[in-house]
């Protein structure tokens, strides 16, 4: 793992606490340690979800993030969300892409 990243403050169930201290070697580096590893799509993904976090402050839905993938793999968004995180949306995406834990979540 690469020390010379500064992880920020986790909460027990390791999100982010201050989700503005994100970066993608934080991105990374929370990838690896939840065995994923990061591709175009993953990147696509996070950085939607991103994009979404700035303009309205949390955590996007995974069903906004399925649309987003709809618009790439027609009728497929859902599928290839749970393709690139096999544990789920909270427990993986939102985890990668600097969330808080989410209060409640859909899944689309």
């Amino acid at each position: 793992m690469d020390a010379s990243i500064k992880m920020p403050a986790r909460d027990a169930d390791g999100y982010l606490v201050e989700p503005a201290e994100w970066n993608e070697g934080v991105a990374e580096r929370l990838a690896r340690e939840l065995d994923i590893e990061l591709a175009d799509d993953h990147w696509d993904v996070i950085r939607f979800m991103r994009g979404l976090y700035e303009e309205r402050q949390v955590a996007p839905d995974a069903r906004h993030v399925i649309k987003h993938l709809d618009q790439r793999y027609p009728g497929q968004g859902r599928k290839r969300l749970f393709e690139l995180f096999p544990y789920g949306y909270p427990g993986q995406a939102c985890k990668v892409a600097g969330m808080k834990r989410p209060r409640a979540w859909s899944t689309g």
